[in-house]
């Protein structure tokens, strides 16, 4: 039994061996051949060339097929990056989209509102004659605070007419001459207009108070009006078209008074336009 045993161990042993002998002489037999086509490369023979060159096919042949599966997972990768980003990019513009969508439904939405209350108030609508005048020197005024302009009678400009100041109402015309009319600015002690106090939508009383600032008149409850909230005209009186900013609230710590910061400098007026709002049915 040992010996079989034995003569097993020999056979495979011998096997290895013939195997190592069989892979040294194919390596010898390549480096042979490589330096016999080295060598009648030099004489120049057809069949050398040939040989070379179908040695050469052979490689980028075999080089080509290994390269395949490479190249096919590098462009599944690509692809399959390129079909993610495509895909959440499409998620990021249906988002957008639906919030477009949203904000011009929200316009649409308050516009139609708007409308209808315009309606429902009294089917009226404002248009404007709108005339640029000059800040002039005013030496002998009987108000503490107002301005002449060089605009009267002769350029259509009439009693009532409101004064801006790029946009911001700063007061209206009380005295008309041929050529030129006095504006009452609403810092004066005289100046009282009905304003909106946004957004708490509260309907108040500004008067002025012979400084730079105007004071809120006529409110039940001041603690519910914030700091910093914006002051219209309210349009009551068809004194003013609503919605002109004047503008915006300061409360003071320990005060119960509502003053009002004006949006325009009164003390910086150079050009002001002087607009007559009056209305006309839809």
């Amino acid at each position: 039994m040992q010996a079989s045993r034995d003569d097993f161990v020999i056979a495979i042993r011998s096997a290895f061996l013939k195997k190592e002998n069989k892979q040294k002489f194919s390596l010898i037999a390549l480096i042979l051949l490589a330096l016999i086509i080295l060598a009648f490369e030099k004489f120049n023979f057809k069949a050398v060339s040939y040989l070379k060159i179908s040695l050469k096919e052979i490689a980028y042949r075999s080089s080509f097929i290994v390269s395949i599966p490479e190249n096919l997972t590098k462009n599944f990768y690509e692809k399959t990056k390129n079909h993610f980003f495509v895909y959440n990019e499409n998620i990021q513009l249906k988002k957008d989209l639906k919030d477009q969508l949203s904000k011009n439904y929200n316009i649409e939405f308050i516009l139609s509102e708007n409308e209808r209350l315009k309606s429902t108030i009294d089917d009226l609508d404002y248009f404007s004659d709108e005339i640029l005048a000059k800040v002039l020197i005013d030496r002998q005024s009987p108000f503490l605070k107002s301005v002449i302009v060089n605009k009267g009678s002769r350029d259509k400009v009439s009693m009532g007419m409101a004064v801006l100041d790029d946009g911001y109402l700063v007061g209206k015309i009380v005295e008309v001459t041929y050529s030129t009319s006095r504006v009452l600015l609403l810092s004066d002690l005289n100046s009282k207009i009905p304003v909106d106090i946004m957004p708490s939508n509260l309907q108040s009383i500004l008067s002025g108070t012979g400084k730079d600032y105007g004071t809120i008149q006529y409110i039940k409850d001041e603690n519910i009006i914030e700091n910093d909230s914006r002051v219209f005209t309210s349009g009551s009186g068809n004194i003013f078209k609503s919605g002109i900013p004047v503008g915006k609230i300061e409360k003071k710590p320990g005060s119960a008074e509502l003053n009002v910061n004006f949006f325009s400098d009164f003390l910086q007026l150079r050009f002001v336009k002087l607009i007559s709002f009056k209305k006309e049915e839809n």
